[in-house]
């Protein structure tokens, strides 16, 4: 045998086994349901070859004399109808289980595994999710789930009709084993295309699922920025950049249709070929009496039907690289490593704020640049070490780039240092019990997002909350006034991503949603940013800063809110350069006097500016000239 031909078969061999495992994963997930189809296909399969012995009895019993005395009887076509009635009634019941138990095995199995999917993206860091594309952890969880067990809607049916191969081919042999012989010629025929025919869709199919992923990424990477691209006029090449993604799945999915549009009839024409076969010599075998009519009838019929068998394994064997490429790319999700650890201390929290401490904590993001490239590494924050007493506001301060909210990430753990530790009230936030930290601290981000609910619900999240915390929460976050003023007041429902809401009572309302947990550490990464200046000062005041309320740490640009902090801490390249009051920072630190006062430099530029214009036009007047 060729070494071709023998590493074709050892790589099918492991295909095959491989499939074989994620099956059994599936079955073990939904044994009955699964017993319950292959026990209908099992049926099915039973009453389909019993159909050939019943119409061959027939045919011998009731026909055939029928024909020969010239006219039916009544009790003749009751025993007919009733002897084939009987195999159909029994053949639907194995139909209606099989469906039935196949289709609730693939959805339960499927929802089953889209659960487990959404959990381990709940589970896993923030770290892990900066390497993989949102769209492609949509199609993990939809289209790699459904493309893993969709084997499942044949399999059953693969499994009952081996048992209406064996059934039908033993039959054959009682009949007439020299008619079997050649009908059975077909078999390995048919064996061969479909294997021939699974070897070149393997790598079509495959091809295919991955591209099926791309497009989910960059449709999703679309919806999310229509806004941008809109404003941007940018809609011309956002869809010639879909259009050309969705073209390669285009032609991966014609090249797969092509592939079975070439074989399909080749494996439809094969049984009818051996069927005819049949019908030829066995013409001759009935003129010199070794069978009958009937039998010949039989045989034939048998021929015809079990080339269905097969060909329902040529379905399985159809399924199966889509099910090992989609239980790849969803065991790829559920056995990545990089979980969040927990220990098993929770915090008392007696005071109403919490002492925070850093200790050398340096991060680097890792980012994926390629399916089988090793992540690029990119530094974020280096040897940062800082203590906050309880009580205290501290205002983080650096230019873009700093590492402002890689910090501010890390300090509600929305992934763990890559080299130190960050402790809250002495606790190092990785032995604190699922749940603990956020009992203590919250984080309202840069990006608002509102959900398509009311006020109650953006505020709440759907806990069980008094409408009386809830207002104190909006009266602090000075969110109180325009909800009051709303047609439903906490009743209203606000639209998809607050689309009825302004930019700063979109932002003051996430503020809102993190005061009514009353937190012990609050971080607000620049999430004032579209409020006005007097509001986001009264704010800060409202959160008790200086009088030994909550611990803040708000990363902030403005001279206003700068100078309302007890301490400031500046950043710059990942690095704390410099600490202390805003006084103290603007007296010996030229980044921060730099930073913070380029607003004002650059109002005053133009002021100046203005003026010198000024001077010209009062000049250019009392000469008499015109500008």
């Amino acid at each position: 045998m060729p070494t071709a031909d023998l590493a074709d078969g050892a790589a099918t061999d492991r295909v095959i086994r491989r499939a074989a495992r994620v099956v059994a994963i599936g079955v073990r997930s939904q044994p009955r349901l699964f017993a319950i189809a292959v026990a209908g296909s099992v049926l099915y399969g039973v009453m389909t070859a019993g159909m050939a012995q019943a119409v061959g009895w027939v045919t011998a019993n009731q026909i055939t004399p029928a024909i020969a005395d010239g006219h039916l009887t009544g009790r003749r076509a009751l025993i007919i109808g009733a002897t084939i009635g009987s195999v159909v009634l029994l053949t639907t019941i194995g139909v209606l289980l099989r469906r039935i138990g196949g289709g609730f095995t693939v959805f339960n199995v499927g929802a089953e595994y889209r659960r487990l999917v959404t959990r381990q993206y709940l589970r896993l860091p923030l770290a892990w999710h900066h390497r993989h594309p949102s769209g492609q952890l949509l199609s993990n969880a939809h289209a790699d789930v459904e493309a893993t067990w969709g084997i499942f809607m044949p399999l059953p049916m693969a499994l009952g009709v081996i048992v209406m191969l064996i059934a039908g081919l033993i039959q054959m042999l009682l009949i007439d084993p020299v008619l079997a012989l050649v009908g059975m010629v077909i078999f390995p025929l048919l064996f061969a295309v479909n294997a021939a025919f699974q070897r070149r869709m393997s790598a079509r199919v495959t091809k295919a699922q991955q591209l099926r992923a791309e497009v989910a990424e960059v449709a999703h990477e679309s919806f999310e920025g229509a806004l941008l691209v809109k404003v941007m006029g940018r809609e011309a090449r956002e869809t010639e950049r879909f259009a050309e993604v969705s073209d390669r799945l285009r032609v991966a999915a014609i090249a797969a249709g092509r592939t079975r549009g070439t074989f399909d009839p080749i494996i439809e024409a094969i049984p009818t070929f051996g069927t005819l076969a049949v019908l030829g010599i066995g013409v001759g075998r009935v003129a010199s009496g070794a069978v009958t009519t009937a039998e010949l009838v039989q045989l034939a019929y048998l021929i015809s039907v079990l080339a269905f068998p097969v060909r329902a394994l040529g379905w399985v064997l159809g399924e199966v690289p889509r099910t090992l490429v989609g239980w790849e790319r969803v065991n790829a999700v559920l056995s990545a490593q990089g979980s969040m650890g927990h220990g098993p201390t929770r915090l008392a929290g007696q005071t109403p704020g919490a002492r925070l401490r850093l200790e050398g904590v340096g991060y680097d993001y890792a980012l994926a640049q390629g399916e089988y490239s090793a992540p690029s590494v990119i530094p974020a924050l280096e040897d940062i070490t800082l203590d906050v007493p309880a009580g205290r506001t501290v205002a983080i301060v650096g230019p873009t780039g700093a590492g402002k909210s890689t910090l501010s990430a890390l300090l509600i753990r929305l992934m763990d240092p890559t080299s130190g530790r960050v402790l809250l009230d002495g606790t190092d936030l990785r032995d604190l019990a699922p749940g603990a930290l956020a009992d203590q601290a919250a984080l309202v981000p840069q990006g608002t997002f509102i959900f398509d609910d009311t006020i109650r619900g953006n505020v709440t999240l759907g806990a069980e909350v008094p409408d009386e915390t809830v207002w104190r929460a909006l009266r602090t976050a000075h969110a109180d006034g325009f909800v009051a003023y709303l047609p439903d007041g906490l009743d209203t429902t606000v639209g998809e991503r607050g689309a009825t809401l302004s930019g700063g009572q979109r932002q003051r309302l996430a503020l809102a949603r993190a005061l009514v947990r009353q937190p012990r550490l609050l971080v607000l990464d620049d999430a004032t940013s579209a409020v006005d200046p007097t509001v986001e000062q009264a704010i800060l005041a409202a959160l008790g800063a200086g009088t030994g309320g909550m611990t803040v740490l708000v990363v902030a640009y403005r001279m206003s809110t700068i100078a309302l902090a007890d301490e400031v801490v500046f950043l710059d390249q990942g690095r704390l350069v410099d600490r202390g009051t805003h006084a103290e920072l603007l007296a010996r630190c030229q980044g921060y006097t730099d930073l913070v006062t380029a607003y004002a430099r650059e109002a005053a530029e133009r002021a100046a500016v203005a003026s010198d214009e000024e001077q010209v036009d009062d000049a250019a007047i009392a000469a008499g000239g015109e500008r």
